[in-house]
C-alpha cells in the first residue's frame, strides 16, 4: 500500500499528488538510457575537483538528441558545474581536474583536435542574468556571424531576422533593430541573448536558470520559446524551480553531492520516484 500527498512543488506550491513510497525498495525502470544513435551527449565516469574538492563524482548519463532534459537538485549539488563542463567553460580554471569522458555526437569534447571556439559554437550557453552587450539589438544577433566571417550583409540581415523569430522576438523590436539592447525589458534582453546564440547554429543550446532573474510573463515567453526550439536544438537546462522542470522538460536529473542521485522521463520521476532521496527532495522534506 502507499499513502499520497500533496506534491509541493518549490516547497509548497500546490500542484499534482504523488504518491509516499512506505516501501523504499527500488523499482526497474526509472533510469533511462538512449542508444548512440539518439544520444547528442554522452558524459561517461566524469569527475571534477577544483583543486582538492570534489564538485563532480564519477556521473554517467545520455541527453538524447532534440529533447529538453533538466537538471535539478539542492544548491552546491553540482548541476551548473556539469552544465559548464559540456561545453569545457571550467578550461578557463587553471585548479580544475577531470577524470571520465563527455561526448558530443560521439566525438571526446577534450580530445587535442578539439578546437574549444568550434566546440562553443556547437554547444551554446545562455546564463541566469540576461547579457546583451552595449551594442544595438541587431549588432548582438549579428556579433557572433561577423566573427566567423565571409557572409555579405544580406545573408547577415536574413539570419539576424531569422534568429529573432525563432526566439519568438521579431515582432517585438522588428521596428527598433538599431536601439540600444540595453532599451530591452529583462524578458527581452533574456531573449535576445537566445537569438544571439541561434544565430550561429548550434546543435546543443545549454540554459543556466534562464528565468530565474524574469518576472512571471516573461518567465513563461522563455518557457515556451525553450518547448518551441527543441524540434531543431538539443536543449539542457539548470533550474530551481522544479515546476519548470515538469512544464518544459522530457527527462530529468536529480543530482545530489556531486553525484547523480536519479535519471528518469519527467513525469516519472515527479510521480514515481525510484529512490526516497529523490522522493524527499521534490516533496520539500529535505533542504
Amino acid at each position: 500500500m502507499v499513502a499520497s500527498r500533496d506534491y509541493e512543488g518549490d516547497h509548497g506550491a500546490k500542484g499534482y499528488v504523488m504518491p509516499v513510497k512506505q516501501d523504499p525498495a527500488p523499482r526497474r525502470g526509472a533510469f533511462v538510457d538512449f542508444a548512440p544513435e539518439d544520444s547528442c551527449l554522452e558524459v561517461s565516469g566524469f569527475g571534477l575537483r577544483y583543486g582538492g574538492k570534489s564538485a563532480l563524482r564519477d556521473l554517467t548519463l545520455r541527453v538524447p538528441r532534440n529533447r529538453v532534459t533538466a537538471f535539478i537538485g539542492p544548491s552546491g549539488c553540482g548541476k551548473s558545474t556539469l552544465l559548464r563542463a559540456l561545453n569545457r567553460l571550467h578550461d578557463l580554471n587553471e585548479d580544475v581536474r577531470r577524470e571520465g569522458e563527455i561526448r558530443l555526437e560521439g566525438q571526446e569534447i577534450h580530445a587535442p583536435e578539439v578546437a574549444v571556439a568550434e566546440l562553443r559554437r556547437r554547444v551554446g550557453m545562455v546564463f541566469q542574468a540576461p547579457n546583451p552587450f552595449p551594442m544595438s539589438i541587431y549588432d548582438n544577433v549579428a556579433f557572433g556571424l561577423r566573427l566567423q566571417g565571409g557572409l555579405r550583409k544580406r545573408r547577415i540581415d536574413d539570419i539576424v531576422e531569422w534568429s529573432l523569430r525563432s526566439a519568438a522576438l521579431w515582432e517585438e523590436v522588428k521596428d527598433r533593430l538599431q536601439a540600444s539592447a540595453w532599451a530591452l525589458s529583462g524578458g527581452q534582453q533574456q531573449r535576445l541573448v537566445i537569438a544571439r546564440t541561434l544565430a550561429v547554429e548550434p546543435e546543443v543550446l545549454l540554459l543556466d536558470e534562464p528565468a530565474s532573474a524574469l518576472d512571471p510573463i516573461s518567465t513563461l515567453k522563455v518557457e515556451e520559446l525553450i518547448r518551441n526550439l527543441k524540434s531543431s536544438l538539443t536543449l539542457v537546462l539548470v533550474t530551481h524551480n522544479m515546476q519548470q522542470a515538469a512544464r518544459v522538460s522530457d527527462y530529468t536529473a536529480f543530482l545530489q553531492d556531486g553525484e547523480l542521485v536519479e535519471y528518469a522521463p519527467t513525469d516519472t520521476l515527479f510521480t514515481n520516484p525510484r529512490l526516497a532521496r529523490t522522493e524527499n527532495y521534490i516533496t520539500g522534506r529535505m533542504a
